[in-house]
């Protein structure tokens, strides 16, 4: 057994299948200098290992593509089986308030040491700085993996967990044995706003707003955190993840909507500026900061709605009360490019899913080839649920390998 690719679901997968009864049969091959690279940066280094959620149809809705594809998968093996297996090999895991799991550590190395661990007990050959060149049918049946010029393995199977197809060369390893690829684009990424308050206030977070994008149709809810390039948090990267092909399209130029002020509409923020003017008049509004607004974010969209610095409470005409309301509610900002995290960032994209059967991974254009992991037309929102697919699809694929179906 040949496994192409030394991230987390190809480790994951190759474990499976030693442990299954493969043994000392399984060889994972990766191209890069390190094996569970992308493991050893996620999360900023601690590792957001899966989600909470132990519900397949409801943890299926966590998936932007592949989530229908996924509730079969999941249950075999979720999250309560992931948290059971680390925990079974000492890395116990821990829920925090938005249902994201990490390592009580809160160290990626724990996760690292425990899976590069388990591999060599369960007899895995780990190789790095290996890459395959190509992979073709034998004429007895299996594979002949081709590493170099003047080194080849043969094997009877292959499970291909090469990560996510940022150009369509990804995928050209499935391509070359007869799959087909849905078009990689980017998903989870961060918004380039050139405005310059917006810039000037990096580092303030907000712990929950809507923001949408009216000319994609999508809308989000959750934490921002306003950066030096412009906007980020898990509700900008929820809207890149369900919109990835939607704001490709747009060339990543559009104007992005923020409701800072989610919980209260339009008359609750009137009904509060009224107030403060009453209660406060000689106070000035760029002081009074409605919560949980912070009181230099406030500054800056009390500014941004075009009331002076030194206006006061007392002095603020009705035409200003109404366009402070709507900057609070409907904040318009440009969008002008994305980013990347070039070693973390998850693709939109990827072989086909129909072309794979999910009871087994394996290719239903190529016997004896399994796929696993963010090769696969799959990608979730930001929260440990790409993980999660890389483990409930590589313990599948392994297994099959092995000789059991789920």
């Amino acid at each position: 057994m040949v496994v192409v690719g030394g991230g987390a679901a190809g480790v994951f997968a190759a474990i499976a299948c030693a442990e299954a009864g493969a043994g000392t049969g399984v060889t994972v091959l990766e191209k890069g200098a390190q094996l569970l690279a992308k493991v050893r940066i996620a999360g900023g280094g601690r590792c957001n290992v899966t989600h909470a959620c132990f519900d397949a149809r409801e943890l299926a809705a966590g998936y932007p593509r592949g989530g229908r594809a996924l509730i079969g998968p999941f249950g075999v093996f979720q999250p309560r089986d992931t948290v059971a297996w680390f925990a079974a090999r000492g890395v116990a895991l821990k829920t925090e308030a938005d249902g994201r799991m990490f390592p009580v550590s809160d160290s990626s190395a724990t996760v690292i040491d425990c899976l590069l661990g388990a591999a060599r007990a369960a007899g895995v050959t780990l190789r790095a700085g290996c890459g395959v060149e190509a992979i073709a049918r034998s004429e007895g049946g299996g594979f002949e993996v081709t590493l170099g010029k003047t080194e080849s393995l043969s094997c009877d199977r292959v499970l291909l967990a090469t990560g996510g197809c940022r150009t369509a060369a990804g995928g050209a390893l499935a391509v070359s044995l007869g799959h087909r690829l849905e078009a990689p684009v980017p998903s989870l990424f961060t918004f380039h706003v050139e405005t310059p308050w917006v810039r000037e206030l990096a580092g303030v977070a907000v712990s929950s707003v809507e923001a949408s994008v009216p000319a994609a149709g999508l809308r989000e809810r959750g934490a921002l955190l306003l950066t030096h390039w412009g906007m980020s948090g898990p509700a900008i990267l929820r809207l890149s993840a369900w919109g990835a092909r939607a704001l490709h399209d747009l060339d990543y130029s559009f104007p992005l909507r923020i409701n800072w002020l989610p919980d209260l509409d339009a008359d609750a923020v009137a009904a509060e500026l009224e107030s403060r003017r009453r209660d406060q008049p000689a106070r000035l509004v760029v002081n009074s900061p409605v919560p949980p607004l912070t009181a230099r974010l406030w500054e800056r969209l009390v500014l941004a709605a075009g009331i002076a610095r030194d206006t006061r409470w007392a002095d603020l005409s009705r035409a200003g009360r109404q366009q402070l309301v709507r900057q609070l509610i409907r904040t318009e900002l440009p969008v002008a490019g994305r980013s990347l995290n070039k070693d973390e960032f998850v693709t939109c994209g990827g072989v086909r899913l129909g072309e794979v059967s999910f009871k087994t991974m394996e290719s239903r254009v190529c016997p004896g080839l399994h796929l696993a992991g963010e090769l696969l037309d799959i990608d979730g929102i930001t929260g440990g649920f790409n993980f999660q697919a890389a483990w409930t699809t590589g313990w599948i694929a392994g297994r099959a390998m092995a000789g059991h179906e789920a």
